[in-house]
Formats: structure tokens, C-alpha cells, sequence
């Protein structure tokens, strides 16, 4: 093997599960991080969106035997807990036959992936490290330690940009390209993390294994379950406009803003008015760019090459996946990164740019659709017809969820025909007394080519 010594830059979710990747397969890592080690600074809450980890992700952590390791971080959520503001719950199963997607917090599994890195005798993991400059002649890379200003320089045969949405390797390469294709969207509404902590004896206040969602048309909350027994929630709202974070400045107007939207909710959420008046407001936004590779020596990947909003709860399966595309290409192609890194790019970029569009489109789909009747009726023919037919129609989500075999530039085309079909069929006259009918399963059936 020539290519020995490898640079990561940054060292997250899907850096560090790179780095092992990459290590298993005899290459030298160093890692290096911009943040201080996560596992013994005290890092504030505030910011971290509970993750889902489904079957693209649970791909990845098989495919270096860490699954059992991540299993034991991770809450099992087989269903969508509806909230309506009359306080009643509706539950909306994910899939079937017990499938779930299971909650993690963003900062226990990037140390546990931390500690497995370090566990590979050839990973170094460098904290307080800030990647300054990328030499692409010479593959060397600049770090200024955060703590000491003191510079240190390294060369690689390979490099690795796994530091983020708003990536300084990514920069580098926008800066020494002349060509480099960049476009970033900001949604119009931004997020704020919240908490239900657990009972007087540790127990959880609301259904513990399911996703709960309080949909209210342009805005929502959301609460993921913790080991600990609190959940952690998150409000998605406009940052302008009536009811947005503008809108809500005292302590009064937050507490009156609750009770109206959330009254279930607010009994269980001792601290909120502390919390929304203490954390941060912060954005969500989409990167795509191109090229994701530079000289067959330097890479892009996890968010650096495609940050996307969390609202499919596919950012961390959709890196982990970038590293087992990696992973079959090093194999097919024997270590040849004049063959992996093309191919690496033409096969995850549509796929990024796809789980992009669909990860928009399932922000409206929770926060106006989950508690529309006719949306749950749709829901509810597409699970029949899937159970009839499973061999002619996947539903969307499944597809993304629980199909890694499915890539998702073919779930996103996919996904279009059976909506198109779907309005048709939910035109149809008196749809919601024969939703079950012969006729309806027959036009299905016609409308698939």
C-alpha cells in the first residue's frame, strides 16, 4: 500500500468513524479537532439536536464491528407520538414488524466513537487544533493550537475534510479551485433546544419510545427520549413574523405562547422559561458543492460536502453511508485513489443532493402534514398497498429509513411517481369510506408501470 499517512480534519461523528475505517485497513491517522475533547471539557447544552440513527447508520458501525458498542447509547423509537393542542396523542408506527429508528445524543456517541478511534494503535486524535491552510502542491496541511497559538504543519499521502457544514478544509479547496461550485440555504425558521427532565424517580414523563411531535402548521416541537430519562426538545420556529422567535421576548409572552401551543407539554417543563430565555437561537442550513474531491489526494466528506437540515434524521446515517461507499471503493479498486475518488464523488453527490431536497420537504411533512386527516389517510392506503404489494410500492420514508440497499437519488425519484399517483388515488370520490376497496387497490395497481 503507498498511501500510508492520513490527515483528517475534524474530528465528529463521521471523522471519527472514518478514522477507524481507514485504520482497520493499516493506514496512519491524525485527527485533528478545532474543538477541546468533548469527553473532559464540560461542553454546554444548547445545541445539539438528539440524533436518529436508522439502517444506513447502523450500516456504518456494523461495518467495523462497533454496532453493540452504539446499541447501548441508544433509545429504540418505533413510532411518531402525534400531540394536538387539545392535548390528545395519535401514534403514527414508522414502519412495520417493529421498525424503529433510536435516539442518541449528538455528544454520547461522538465520544464513544472517539474512544473506539483511539482504541486503533495507528489514530491520533489532536484537540484545539484549527486547520488554517491546505497545501495541495506539497499536501501539507497548517493547524494553529487554539490554546497555545503554536502552528504545526503536516504532510499526508491522503486528506480528509470531515470538519462540518461550515468546513475550513471545504474553504481551502473553494479558495485553490477556480471552479468550485458552492451554494448554501438557509430555511426560514431557526431552532431552540428545550428540556423535559425525567420524573421524581428517574422515569420518563412521556411514552419513551416513540418520536413525539407537536405539529402546529409553521412551526413545531419536537422531544427525543435520553438514557437519563429526560428529553431532549427542540422548537422549530420562524425567526420573523407573528409567532417566531421575534415575536416572543418576555418571559410572559413565552409562558402565554406555551400554554396557548403546547399545553401538555408545559406541566413537564419545569425550567422552560429559563431555558428559552438562556439557550441559543440557532440556524439550519443546506451546503451542496462540487467537486467533493481535489487531486485524487483530498476529500470531502459527512457535512463538509453536503450539511443538510435534520428534518429526515439522516445527516449522521448519510455520513456514516459516505464512509461505507468509501470503504466497498477501497476494496473494488485495491487502494488505487486515482479510481476511488472519482467514483466516491459520482455516486454521493446526486445522492447528497437528493437526501437535501428530501430533508426540506420532510420539514413541511412534520410540521403541517402528521396532523392532517387526509395526509394520515394517504399514510394509511400507501401501508395496505405496501403490505399487499411489497414487491411494487415502498413507501418514501421506508425507502430512506430502512432501505440502505435503495440509494437516495432513487428513493427521491421514486418518492415523486408515488406522490403523483397518490393525489390521483386521494381524489378519488368519497376516498375516505372506500380507502380499502377493491376499486382503490386496482387503480393502484393500474398506475404503476
Amino acid at each position: 500500500m503507498e498511501n500510508k499517512k492520513v490527515t483528517l480534519v475534524g474530528a465528529g461523528l463521521v471523522g471519527s468513524l472514518l478514522s477507524i475505517y481507514l485504520a482497520k485497513r493499516g493506514y496512519k491517522i491524525d485527527l485533528f479537532e478545532r474543538r477541546p475533547d468533548m469527553r473532559k471539557a464540560n461542553i454546554s447544552a444548547g445545541r445539539s439536536i438528539n440524533l436518529a440513527l436508522s439502517d444506513r447508520g447502523w450500516k456504518g458501525l456494523e461495518g467495523v464491528g462497533i454496532a453493540d458498542e452504539i446499541k447501548k447509547i441508544a433509545i429504540p423509537m418505533y413510532a411518531r407520538a402525534i400531540h394536538h393542542k387539545d392535548g390528545t396523542t395519535v401514534h403514527q408506527p414508522y414502519g412495520k414488524d417493529n421498525q424503529a429508528i433510536y435516539s442518541v445524543s449528538r455528544a454520547e456517541i461522538n465520544m464513544r466513537l472517539m474512544d473506539l478511534a483511539e482504541q486503533q494503535k495507528n489514530v491520533k486524535i489532536h484537540f484545539n487544533e484549527r486547520c488554517t491552510s491546505i497545501n495541495r502542491k506539497n499536501m501539507e496541511a497548517e493547524f494553529e493550537n487554539t490554546e497555545t497559538n503554536s502552528t504545526t504543519k503536516i504532510k499526508s499521502d491522503l486528506l480528509f475534510g470531515s470538519d462540518g457544514a461550515f468546513a475550513s478544509s471545504r474553504l481551502n479547496m473553494q479558495l485553490s479551485n477556480d471552479r468550485f461550485e458552492y451554494n448554501q440555504h438557509y430555511i426560514s425558521a431557526g431552532y431552540k433546544e428545550l428540556i423535559i427532565p425525567p420524573g421524581p424517580n428517574g422515569e420518563f414523563l412521556l411514552e419513551k419510545n416513540a418520536l413525539h411531535i407537536w405539529p402546529r402548521g409553521s412551526f413545531m416541537m419536537i422531544a427525543l427520549p435520553n438514557m437519563d430519562g429526560n428529553f431532549t426538545c427542540t422548537l422549530f420556529f420562524p425567526f420573523e413574523g407573528e409567532k417566531s422567535f421575534a415575536s416572543l421576548q418576555t418571559r410572559e409572552q413565552v409562558q402565554k405562547f406555551f400554554e396557548e401551543e403546547f399545553p401538555d407539554a408545559v406541566p413537564l417543563m419545569p425550567t422552560l422559561l429559563d431555558d428559552y430565555m438562556n439557550n441559543p437561537v440557532a440556524s439550519l442550513v443546506t451546503v451542496k458543492c462540487f467537486p467533493w474531491t481535489f487531486d485524487n489526494k483530498i476529500g470531502l466528506i459527512g457535512d463538509a460536502a453536503h450539511a443538510i437540515v435534520p428534518f429526515f434524521g439522516q445527516g449522521m446515517n448519510c455520513g456514516f453511508e459516505d464512509c461505507v461507499v468509501l470503504n466497498d471503493l477501497i476494496e473494488k479498486h485495491k487502494e488505487d485513489w486515482s479510481e476511488i475518488f472519482p467514483e466516491y464523488e459520482s455516486l454521493r453527490k446526486p445522492d447528497g443532493d437528493a437526501i437535501a431536497d428530501l430533508a426540506i420537504a420532510n420539514f413541511v411533512e412534520m410540521r403541517d402534514k402528521t396532523a392532517d386527516p387526509k395526509f394520515i389517510l394517504q399514510k394509511k392506503i400507501e401501508a395496505r398497498f405496501n403490505s399487499k404489494y411489497p414487491d411494487k410500492w415502498i413507501p418514501l420514508y421506508s425507502m430512506v429509513t430502512y432501505s440502505p440497499q435503495i440509494r437516495y437519488s432513487t428513493a427521491l425519484k421514486e418518492g415523486q411517481k408515488q406522490e403523483a399517483i397518490m393525489q390521483k388515488i386521494m381524489a378519488i370520490t368519497d376516498i375516505e369510506n372506500k380507502w380499502d376497496s377493491e376499486e382503490v387497490e386496482k387503480a393502484m395497481l393500474n398506475s404503476i408501470k
